[in-house]
């Protein structure tokens, strides 16, 4: 089992109590399909810049009222628990994730598959490994990109192809 996972964050690396997270998109992925989701804004508890609202489109009055990040602790431990943490560029999203429960002084820790690190080695020669180009030219359309949902649905559909392409070459 595993957990495809994209945030979007007000910074770039975990800078507690700066740089910190403002939205998490959770797909549970059973090795054939997405079977589970969750998703939601989180109040990262600092302002977001305008360079940041600028790449995501998420202000300040959008997370105003969203949960902060120990509201739904206890939901992302269960769901990623006994799954393998994907994610594209995996350290960034791990990273901030751990981070954040560091905060809460909770030691976090996952097995984690990077869908770069896959992509490059069972599709090589591509000119960029970035999601956004190489979802482009897999076919994979994203119309929510810089957003955790629209990132992990595509991340979702990328790795249902790097699945394939490992199973063939078995």
């Amino acid at each position: 089992m595993f957990a495809i996972i994209d945030i979007e964050t007000c910074g770039g690396k975990f800078d507690y109590p700066k740089g910190r997270i403002t939205e998490i998109c959770i797909l549970i992925h059973d090795g054939l399909q997405v079977t589970d989701k969750f998703s939601t804004l989180i109040n990262p508890e600092c302002y977001i810049s305008p360079l940041y609202t600028n790449i995501t489109g998420i202000t300040n009055q959008m997370v105003a009222n969203a949960p902060k990040f120990h509201e739904v602790a206890n939901t992302i431990l269960q769901l990623t628990e006994n799954r393998t943490f994907v994610a594209h560029n995996v350290s960034f999203d791990y990273n901030f994730i751990k981070g954040e429960f560091a905060s809460l002084g909770y030691d976090y820790e996952r097995e984690k598959l990077c869908t770069v690190k896959l992509s490059r080695k069972l599709i090589p020669g591509k000119k960029t490994y970035s999601l956004g180009p190489l979802c482009e030219s897999l076919g994979i359309s994203n119309n929510a990109r810089h957003r955790a949902e629209g990132d992990a649905v595509a991340t979702a559909k990328l790795f249902d192809i790097l699945m394939q392409i490992k199973s063939n070459s078995k």
